[in-house]
């Protein structure tokens, strides 16, 4: 059991640190696995991300390119552009002509506004205040056509930018730049409008390099981010360039607003730059589900399989271990049971043999020629009946010995009530229990023989003892018929005689001696201990009809 225990205690170590290493690689396999997934969506955005601001920026160059002598003073300079820039299908919000005027060009401009039919052809400041224009000694720029027209945009056309916190510098980076510009994020249409960028691209005359005006394309900055994908394994931010502190992030309906920017929300973000207008804009990805705990939980549901297989191992390993283990034992079991029912049997055939032998000899002697047949049929009958007896006492006591005081029975020994009994509660032999039963039987069927000369039928003492200690021990039995002598006691048989003088001393080791005295007739036997007990009969007998337990 020790080794098996031990065997199943190496087996589940082995099962545990697999479990452990399958439940590590699986955390690292799927930590990678969702880093790469996650890095990949992110370069895939990022990309789509700057194409569709390069198709932006290429509508805005296209759009200026389209012009040809262009007059500042036209309020409707986009209406040949509608197809093109609708063709396009880059869903900007404000599409704008926004005129170069210089300060004796203003009658013609408010003229040319009111004639496209604007509601308010005034040249006004952006925020529809009014501006003094006699004083200004350098152009302005001014919004002369929208698209597309409606009852919001149509109110913007006479608006000068150049005052413009955030459009005013970029029409001059614009110019200076001489290419396409965009601004830093706004609210466009008015205070409250979505957050966006404008890009302005400047539109020169032909043969000069002086810029009429600018083309202009409003922009929400929710779709240039693209960040309305509920599927995507990120949420984006951009840094707001006007303070690299801030991130503009949009929410699912599009919503961009501002926030401190975070350094774990999960996990620390990823940064990839494009580019727009000239400038590199920061985008910010941050991941929706933190791979570190989804790896955890991976990898903890990996070591409970792992442990529950190992479980299972150990469960069936051990149960066949065991059931190897008691069938084995069950064997031995069943191989010593053999053997010792084959000397059971060894022993029974001996016992029988020497039962027969005794009962032949007793036929032999009773019925012997010329003997009286009532006699011998009585002597016979009472000689088997003696063998009977011990027979059924040693069966019961499993062949380990009886009491000796066990053989003075009624239905074995005639005349028992006359028989005082002393001595110690000894336990003999199986051999000496055969002798001695016959030599009893031999002993009382030969005190009945009439009265005696007083009258009385004889009394019979019997007495054993045990003298000496050890080796030398002595078992030393007396019979003694009291009331008696050789005129009225029965003549003992000649099988008795045998009996009396040679078998049972013989059979015990010992020797005895049968006199008459004046009142009493004395049958001695003496013989060592070790015979009569016969301890190591015992032994044996016992060995064998012990039973034998499973797994004892």
């Amino acid at each position: 059991m020790v080794r098996l225990g031990f065997v199943i205690g190496f087996v589940a170590v082995i099962g545990i640190f697999l479990s452990g290493l399958a439940a590590w690689r699986a955390h690292d396999q799927e930590l990678a696995i969702d880093r790469i997934a996650l890095s990949r969506a992110i370069d895939v955005h990022a990309s789509l991300v700057q194409e569709r601001l390069i198709q932006r920026e290429l509508l805005a160059r296209v759009a200026s390119g389209l012009f040809r002598s262009p007059s500042a003073m036209q309020a409707n300079m986009l209406h040949p552009l509608r197809a093109s820039i609708y063709a396009f299908e880059t869903d900007f919000v404000l599409a704008a002509w926004v005129a170069r005027l210089e300060s004796g060009e203003f009658p013609q401009a408010r003229d040319a506004l009111a004639n496209a039919g604007f509601p308010n052809p005034q040249i006004r400041s952006f925020d529809d205040a009014s501006r003094d224009l006699s004083s200004l000694d350098k152009p302005i720029d001014v919004i002369m056509d929208v698209e597309p027209q409606n009852a919001q945009t149509s109110a913007f056309p006479g608006r000068s930018l150049d005052q413009h916190p955030i459009l005013g510098p970029m029409f001059a980076r614009a110019m200076q730049t001489k290419t396409s510009v965009v601004s830093d994020p706004l609210n466009l249409m008015d205070r409250d409008g979505p957050i966006g960028l404008v890009i302005a691209t400047p539109v020169f005359q032909e043969n000069s390099g002086t810029a009429a005006g600018f083309i202009t394309f409003s922009y929400k900055l929710a779709s240039l981010m693209l960040t309305n994908d509920e599927l995507s394994l990120f949420s984006v931010v951009l840094k707001d360039p006007r303070n690299p502190a801030l991130e503009l992030v949009a929410d699912d309906s599009g919503d961009v607003t501002s926030r401190p920017g975070q350094t774990a929300d999960p996990a620390p973000p990823v940064f990839r730059t494009v580019t727009f207008g000239g400038r590199d804009w920061s985008l910010g990805y941050y991941a929706k589900t933190n791979a570190s705990h989804r790896a955890q939980k991976l990898a903890a549901v990996v070591a409970a399989i792992g442990l529950a297989l190992t479980s299972i191992i150990c469960g069936l390993f051990g149960y066949v271990a065991y059931n190897n283990l008691r069938l084995s034992r069950e064997i031995q079991v069943r191989i010593g049971f053999e053997r010792r029912l084959t000397a059971v049997i060894d022993e029974l055939n001996h016992r029988v043999k020497n039962i027969l032998a005794v009962i032949q000899s007793i036929v032999t002697r009773t019925l012997r020629h010329g003997s009286d047949i009532e006699v011998a049929r009585e002597l016979l009958i009472g000689r088997i009946h003696a063998m009977s007896n011990v027979v059924s006492l040693l069966s019961e006591s499993q062949w380990q010995g009886v009491k000796l005081r066990g053989l003075f029975e009624a239905r074995a020994i005639p005349h028992v009530d006359r028989i005082a009994i002393h001595g110690p509660d000894i336990t003999v032999s199986a051999r000496a229990a055969q002798s001695l039963s016959l030599l009893f039987f031999e002993l009382a069927s030969h005190s009945d023989e009439g009265l005696s000369l007083v009258g009385k039928h004889p009394h019979i003492v019997v007495n054993w003892e045990v003298e000496g200690e050890g080796e030398e021990a002595l078992f030393r039995f007396r019979w003694e018929e009291f009331n008696t002598s050789a005129a009225t006691r029965r003549e003992d048989s000649d099988f008795g005689i045998i009996l009396l003088d040679r078998v049972a001393p013989e059979a015990l080791g010992g020797i005895s001696k049968r006199y008459f005295t004046e009142v009493s007739y004395v049958y001695e036997l003496a013989a060592p201990i070790d015979t009569v007990v016969d301890l190591t009969e015992r032994d044996r007998t016992m060995q064998i009809s012990t039973p034998l337990k499973p797994g004892a």
